[in-house]
């Protein structure tokens, strides 16, 4: 145990600029919340930690006022700055079931009560903002319309565009809950179809392909194990951006990838917190686009 820390530590110094730590889908309380608990205390216990980003899907299953509380209750215990965007299971479906016991859309109405809730609870004058750290801009953005699980509204869209045209110049990476179309092999059923993949991904594409500072592109919602080869694999690259997959909480296992930001270029690290050890084979170097 001594020598895990102590090889813990070392790693953590031989890297410089922010380290933005990634959990993916954290769903809570859903399954092994001990667990969830405890990716916590780790993450509070890594001294050089900037931030947490938490990717969407905050809430386990249906965005209910009991389950906004212990989302809330769960967060209190970070110690690190913290930054939040929206999942499908934060603000799409109804509070109960449908008559087969399974998941149904809300009314349009009751979807903007809960979005209006995220803000709330996280305190989020918006839910899509920037913040420029490090010479990036992060670009968080939150799915917000439903014709898809995970999809961005026209506002939000005109939004994103106007804050690219703003920085036509600075290293940009995206925060959304989806991936972009086909990061991922298409190892089962959902993924790279519509609902797992972000939208409208036309519109995406022609902002992507027109912004060449946009390099990084950060997901969840398709709950990729890192054991999947495709995780982190040739197949991210979209255009000019590389798509960053995420696990989710649920898992016995529980994996956090890293970023940090240099000044060249963001290393990529992904942490198994199960056995408290990094994965070196899973590391990824990106550089910084030549604009």
């Amino acid at each position: 145990m001594i020598k895990s820390f102590l090889g813990l530590i070392i790693a953590l110094s031989l890297y410089g600029g922010a380290h933005i730590v990634i959990l993916g889908d954290p769903h809570i309380p859903g399954k092994r919340l001990d667990n969830k608990e405890q990716v916590l205390e780790q993450i509070n216990q890594w001294n050089d930690v900037d931030s947490v980003v938490a990717m969407g899907d905050l809430c386990s299953q249906t965005g209910t006022q009991e389950e906004y509380e212990q989302v809330q209750a769960y967060f209190f215990k970070l110690t690190k700055p913290l930054y939040v965007i929206t999942g499908n299971h934060d603000f799409i479906y109804a509070d109960t079931l449908d008559a087969n016991g399974k998941l149904q859309h809300a009314s349009r109405e009751i979807q903007e009560a809960k979005l209006m809730r995220f803000q709330t609870i996280f305190n989020l004058s918006k839910l899509y903002y920037s913040v420029i750290k490090e010479h990036y801009l992060l670009l968080f953005l939150s799915a917000d319309a439903s014709s898809h699980l995970a999809e961005l509204s026209p506002e939000q869209l005109e939004w994103f565009e106007n804050e690219l045209k703003t920085h036509p110049t600075m290293p940009t990476i995206v925060f959304f809950h989806a991936p972009l179309d086909h990061t991922l092999e298409s190892y089962n059923h959902w993924a790279n179809t519509p609902n797992f993949i972000a939208q409208p991904k036309e519109k995406l594409h022609q902002i992507i392909i027109h912004n060449p500072q946009l390099f990084l592109w950060v997901s969840g919602h398709t709950h990729t194990s890192a054991k999947e080869p495709s995780f982190a694999s040739a197949l991210n690259r979209y255009e000019q951006v590389t798509n960053v997959h995420n696990s989710d909480m649920n898992k016995e296992t529980i994996w956090s990838n890293s970023l940090y930001l240099e000044e060249d270029f963001v290393r990529i690290t992904t942490y198994d917190h199960h056995q408290n050890r990094w994965l070196d084979a899973l590391e990824r170097v990106i550089a910084k686009p030549k604009i």
